[in-house]
């Protein structure tokens, strides 16, 4: 099935120009992403990259083993896995998978490094993703060194909602602490002091959004200043 850009989910893939997209169209490959996929191997060279057209994936930061890792970036349907290409630079120390099965639009690292480089408006909207993506760790910095677990848990939240299809995201206890690099006490007594001021509701495997403006709130300033910046980087593009 031949892609077209109007129908694509990705907002990097519907922003580019005609042209370039005609460019890149014959080299995608449409696959399902599924649950707990690798993406990109730490330390490894990064063979292909992925447009997200649903689902969501999470850059994990490792250092001495699963004892000392935690998310630093999360990417959905705004991006792509494998930006480290985008600046020629073929491995990362960080390792990409997803937390939520998806579909996603692969094309190989070398093919998409190519048609970049021969188009100069491709590569200022990639160069435009990569400082988006840069802001979004500087933020997922920021929350870890000076917020508490409630206003990360509520940011983290607010971030997966967006690049979720519904309110419903299939998570655990477990792994929202792995996310966030904090204990699991810490993130269950958070998911409840939430559900009581009714900000979400909660079953196993399972936590619904249910009131977003309060999650804004908890989050305290920690959400919305890099999800503004890409917003601002990419509105009236003219190529």
């Amino acid at each position: 099935m031949i892609l077209e850009a109007a129908k694509t989910r990705n907002k990097l893939l519907r922003r580019m120009s005609q042209q370039d997209f005609e460019t890149l169209q014959p080299l995608l490959t449409t696959t399902n992403l599924n649950f707990r996929q690798r993406l990109q191997g730490a330390n490894r060279t990064i063979t292909d990259v992925y447009f997200i057209e649903h689902g969501i994936a999470s850059v994990i930061a490792i250092g001495g083993g699963e004892r000392r890792q935690a998310e630093v970036t999360m990417v959905g349907d705004e991006g792509l896995a494998g930006c480290s290409i985008i600046l020629g630079v073929e491995r990362s120390p960080c390792e990409i998978f997803m937390q939520v099965e998806g579909v996603g639009q692969k094309i190989s690292s070398s093919d998409f490094r190519a048609a970049i480089l021969q188009s100069s408006s491709m590569m200022d909207l990639m160069h435009r993703y990569v400082h988006t993506f840069v802001v979004q760790g500087a933020f997922t910095a920021l929350a870890n060194a000076r917020g508490t677990i409630p206003e990360r848990l509520a940011r983290w939240l607010l971030m997966a909602r967006d690049r979720s299809l519904t309110d419903e995201l299939v998570l655990t206890h477990d792994f929202l602490s792995l996310m966030l690099g904090v204990r699991r006490a810490g993130v269950t007594g958070a998911l409840h002091d939430f559900e009581h001021r009714g900000l979400i509701s909660t079953s196993r495997g399972l936590v619904k959004v249910l009131d977003r403006e309060g999650l804004e709130e908890m989050a305290d300033g920690l959400y919305g200043v890099a999800e503004a910046e890409y917003e601002r980087c990419f509105s009236n593009l003219e190529f």
